[in-house]
């Protein structure tokens, strides 16, 4: 393949990317005029392709095989990115894939995710987290991973696009189908799976492993049963079933993760400060409608180290939308998502801080979880120190119920937060469930409030501006990882403890987001078919 680069304004790389197949595009607003850096497939005149020519395949297209009388089988348990991607990769090598999934189908999830941002009740099964597709289905659809994961990340993003996502995932640096897209293109991936002989279970969870004649069964609440190899692609948040893992010899041990809170300025500022754009231009007037209109709203990636912790930005969602992501009721989770045009007019992202398997006391390989599941706890209590303080003197069933199913969320302005000061009221924002003020700065654990603390000054450094009470902090964000691995063999993919059985993704340790996921299930599925 020849191609040839070009630096161009953000209108002229707009218009050829609408005129030529390109292959690679990113935005860089180091300096004060922002330039597009593109990179265009060409003939071998060195003339660049149309976009629209179909003489030269954009990618292979997968070859999915009729395995409805398949002689091998594969259980896989989770039907989020890493089960998916595992399940269409073991139909492309002809092994027929049984899912079974927690959680709902993607159109009976929006349903329950709709009760939850009106704040009338989280089903612990079917929420942001657990359903067909995963946490990433509803929480954004951002298709880019810092992670240098083996394997051919190119290829994920081709079959997203196999599937209807648009062509910008194949070559935007930080790609992004959005959360209202991307439900259309899981139930696509399902109707494939079914189509060509594979099986879907939903709302099914799984509750034991047993040793069955040198093979593993798997037990769900229906009471039925299968025979390994069982891919195990439960995502972060299936912390029942990490206990019941462990319960049953599963070998597990604590990783870093990181936890913290999650930040929304109003998308002016943040564009003013990414964009290099005068305080009236950042307000939408003439010049920046149409810097937005070719580079969409602005994003930014933050990293620095206060006390030998890393404090860094994470799931960064211009014109986007914060929601709440428990999964569990009594706990308070917040997370981000934008929708594919990006035009709310705020921007979050969650700002978190390292946190290493030391800095928790005890050897327990779930004492991570612990922790998370702790601070948690906390800040749904604190979001109703003062809201439900008659509520919660009032001993009624009724009560009680409303108490517990409320995704209120504890809140502070930026600025307070960072100078230790109350906030005694709290600007406009995103999160339909509500926020309530709260001392953040004096709640939060030390290890995690004074790192923000200075992370936020040290961000303000280098973007003045970005320290404001225009903008406010959520508690918490404690789900950008999972604190626990399941140990395997690095050759086979197996557990270590328990052969058969393939751990992989976001729950098995070995992820970090929707295509590090999706990667590892296709090498899990590889690893499977390879195997005798």
């Amino acid at each position: 393949m020849n191609t040839v680069q070009y630096i161009l304004s953000p209108r002229e790389a707009w218009e050829a990317a609408q005129k030529w197949r390109v292959v690679k595009r990113s935005v860089d607003a180091r300096q004060r005029e922002l330039k597009v850096h593109l990179t265009v497939l060409t003939d071998n005149e060195g003339q660049p392709i149309a976009k629209d020519d179909v003489r030269w395949a954009m990618y292979e297209s997968p070859v999915f095989q009729d395995v409805h009388k398949a002689e091998r089988e594969a259980v896989i348990i989770g039907c989020g990115p890493a089960g998916l991607f595992a399940a269409l990769t073991l139909i492309e090598h002809g092994i027929k894939p049984i899912i079974y999934e927690r959680g709902k189908e993607v159109s009976e999830r929006k349903k329950d995710i709709a009760l939850l941002n009106r704040n009338e009740g989280l089903n612990p099964e079917s929420n942001y987290c657990f359903g067909e597709g995963g946490a990433g289905t509803f929480s954004d659809g951002k298709l880019f991973s810092r992670s240098k994961k083996r394997g051919n990340m190119q290829r994920v993003m081709e079959i997203f696009h196999y599937f209807g996502a648009p062509d910008t995932v194949l070559y935007e640096t930080h790609a992004h189908i959005g959360s209202d897209k991307l439900p259309t293109i899981i139930k696509r991936m399902r109707e494939c799976i079914i189509e060509h002989g594979g099986e879907i279970h939903f709302e099914s969870c799984i509750t034991s492993l047993k040793e069955v004649e040198s093979r593993k069964t798997a037990t769900l609440k229906d009471k039925s049963h299968f025979q390994t190899p069982i891919i195990l692609a439960i995502g972060h948040s299936a912390h029942d079933t990490y206990q019941m893992l462990a319960a049953e010899g599963v070998a597990m041990e604590t990783k870093g993760f990181a936890m913290g809170v999650r930040v929304e300025h109003p998308q002016a500022v943040i564009n003013r400060l990414m964009y290099h754009l005068s305080p009236a231009l950042s307000q939408g007037e003439g010049e920046k409608v149409e810097l937005i209109k070719y580079v969409g709203n602005a994003s930014y990636s933050l990293v620095t180290q206060v006390k030998g912790r890393g404090v860094y930005s994470f799931c960064m969602c211009p014109g986007g939308h914060m929601v709440p992501a428990s999964s569990e009721r009594g706990l308070c989770v917040v997370n981000g998502m934008s929708a594919s045009h990006r035009n709310s007019p705020y921007a979050n992202s969650g700002i978190v801080v390292q946190i290493n398997p030391e800095d928790i006391e005890g050897d327990d390989p779930l004492r991570g979880l612990l922790y998370q599941e702790t601070l948690e706890r906390l800040a749904w209590e604190q979001a109703f120190l003062i809201t439900n303080y008659e509520l919660r003197n009032n001993r009624t069933s009724e009560s009680e119920i409303r108490i517990t199913n409320s995704a209120v969320a504890p809140a502070q302005r930026l600025r307070d937060f960072v100078e230790g000061k109350a906030s005694k009221d709290l600007p406009p924002c995103s999160y339909l469930p509500g926020v309530v003020p709260s001392r953040l700065d004096q709640w939060l654990p030390e290890g995690i409030g004074k790192r923000l603390q200075q992370g936020f000054r040290d961000f303000n450094r280098k973007y003045p501006g970005y320290l404001t009470n225009d903008a406010i902090i959520v508690g918490v964000e404690s789900r950008s990882s999972s604190p626990v691995r399941i140990i395997r063999n690095p050759e086979t993919m197996e557990s270590v403890s328990t052969p058969g059985l393939y751990p992989c993704g976001e729950g098995a340790g070995y992820a970090g987001g929707i295509t590090s996921s999706a990667l590892d299930g296709i090498n899990a599925a590889i690893a499977i078919a390879g195997s005798k």
